[in-house]
C-alpha cells in the first residue's frame, strides 16, 4: 500500500509542477513553456516523494507508545 501511495503522491505533484512551471515559462515563450514543465515535473515529482516519506515517519512516532521504549 505504502509503494501505491508514493506512486500517486509523485504522479500528483508532478503533475502540478509541470502546469505551473509550463505556465510561468509560457509567460516568456513557448521554449520557455517546454522547459519550466519539464523542470516543474521534476521538481513536483521529488516533492511528492519526499512528502509521502515524512509523513509515514509522522505516523510511526505518532503510533509509538512511549510506555513501551522503557
Amino acid at each position: 500500500m505504502s509503494r501505491l501511495k508514493r506512486v500517486f503522491s509523485r504522479a500528483k505533484y508532478a503533475a502540478i509542477g509541470a502546469a505551473v512551471g509550463g505556465a510561468l515559462g509560457g509567460i516568456v515563450s513557448r521554449n520557455a513553456a517546454s522547459t519550466g514543465a519539464g523542470v516543474g515535473a521534476l521538481v513536483g515529482a521529488t516533492v511528492g516523494e519526499k512528502s509521502v516519506d515524512v509523513s509515514s515517519v509522522v505516523d510511526d512516532v505518532k503510533d509509538r507508545n512511549p510506555k513501551s521504549d522503557k
